[in-house]
């Protein structure tokens, strides 16, 4: 392949991270200017009509009888927690390399979350569960990081033994599989967010609850908006999370984009992957033939990754790393007990794992500069 070379963008790289510039380009933005000038006039704004609209084409692509809209994928944490009844001296297992949403969705409910180390596919290790529950255990939370898959089947057979409920935070997993079953649909709900950099998205916060319990739909979406059954009677207490009208109408316009969002990402994954394999400094993760990895990060292990993040930025590849400081060992965690070591497989992630943009608007001649790039590193 000859040498590749390619032009600066607005931002100032040659591959850049973020696809919000193309989604949503003048053309586009146009596009749903007008639906917001139709949607306006009708005064709609509270748990309005596109929001009923997006709860229904939302639980029907996930495969759930229900889908809650509140205001931000935090909350959907949150909310799950609150109805199950976690609350203070209840213990919450989850991942330790997680981002700080899911632990602080366990503490804003006063509950602790207990750790567990992750394996090389970033997702909460299984096997070493059940050694960490105990009697204040109240629910396990396993975190599908990168839109990479925890073993459901395993841990939905651990909850099963000891009657603990399962929230799964799929934060960053719509429309991941195992089998052909949809992240969020193994435990009691699914939390999933619509932060504009999550491969559903709208123009702020927000996020979406999923579940087949009829009942636990029903106190979710008391939950979200102040306890109340009706206008004038207040059931339990809740609170202000309700999903707004104006970005359900951007979820709406999205929706129907987003298996090609998905697929396109796949795709882009697919080639990185075998080209990223020739080069023996870099180490993929391991992937699995009956899960659906749909790549909201493309990550992968690689020797001296400083010197290798620093390079790509050099070169003009917007590269990244999630998370340099695992989140066990944050300053605003240190109330937990944990010390370095404890987790010694997310701890070997952060210092070794880089991700490198995959998104749907990237063209195979981004894609092959990144791989010309890693081996020009690495000398290869």
């Amino acid at each position: 392949m000859s040498r590749i070379d390619l032009p600066l963008q607005p931002n100032g790289y040659k591959v850049q991270w973020s696809y919000l510039p193309r989604q949503f380009s003048a053309e586009k933005i146009e596009e749903i200017l007008d639906l917001f000038r139709k949607f306006v006039p009708t005064g709609d704004f509270t748990l309005g009509k596109p929001v009923r609209e997006f709860e229904q084409r939302f639980a029907a692509m996930i495969g759930t009888r229900h889908a809650i809209g509140v205001n931000s994928g935090t909350d959907a944490l949150k909310l799950s927690l609150k109805a199950l009844g976690v609350g203070p001296g209840d213990e919450v297992i989850t991942a330790a390399n997680t981002f700080i949403a899911t632990v602080g969705a366990i503490a804003e409910n006063h509950a602790r979350p207990v750790f567990v180390d992750c394996t090389d596919n970033f997702c909460l290790d299984v096997d070493q569960v059940e050694g960490r529950i105990t009697e204040r255990t109240k629910a396990l939370l396993p975190v599908h990081l990168a839109g990479q898959m925890t073993d459901m089947p395993a841990l939905m057979r651990i909850a099963q033994k000891h009657g603990l409920p399962v929230i799964e935070d799929s934060c960053q997993c719509i429309l991941g599989d195992i089998d052909g079953r949809r992240a969020g649909t193994f435990g009691r709900s699914g939390s999933f967010s619509l932060h504009p950099l999550k491969n559903l998205n709208v123009w702020a916060d927000g996020g979406m609850i999923v579940t087949d319990d009829d009942d636990f739909a029903t106190v979710l979406r008391q939950l979200r908006n102040h306890g109340l059954k009706d206008r004038d009677s207040v059931v339990r207490m809740g609170c202000n999370s309700r999903l707004d009208s104006l970005q359900a109408v951007v979820g709406n316009w999205l929706i129907g984009q987003v298996d090609f969002i998905t697929d396109t990402r796949i795709r882009n994954a697919t080639y990185l992957d075998e080209e990223l394999a020739r080069i023996p400094q870099v180490r993929l993760p391991r992937r699995f033939s009956n899960r659906k990895l749909v790549f909201h990060l493309y990550i992968v292990f690689a020797e001296r990754r400083d010197e290798l993040l620093a390079f790509c930025k050099e070169k003009g590849i917007e590269a990244k790393v999630h998370y340099p400081v695992p989140l066990y060992l944050q300053d605003g965690l240190r109330c937990y007990g944990y010390t370095r070591g404890d987790f010694p497989v997310t701890d070997r992630q952060a210092d070794t794992m880089i991700s490198f943009p995959a998104h749907e608007h990237l063209v195979e001649e981004q894609l092959a500069y990144i791989v010309q790039t890693v081996g020009e590193f690495y000398g290869v």
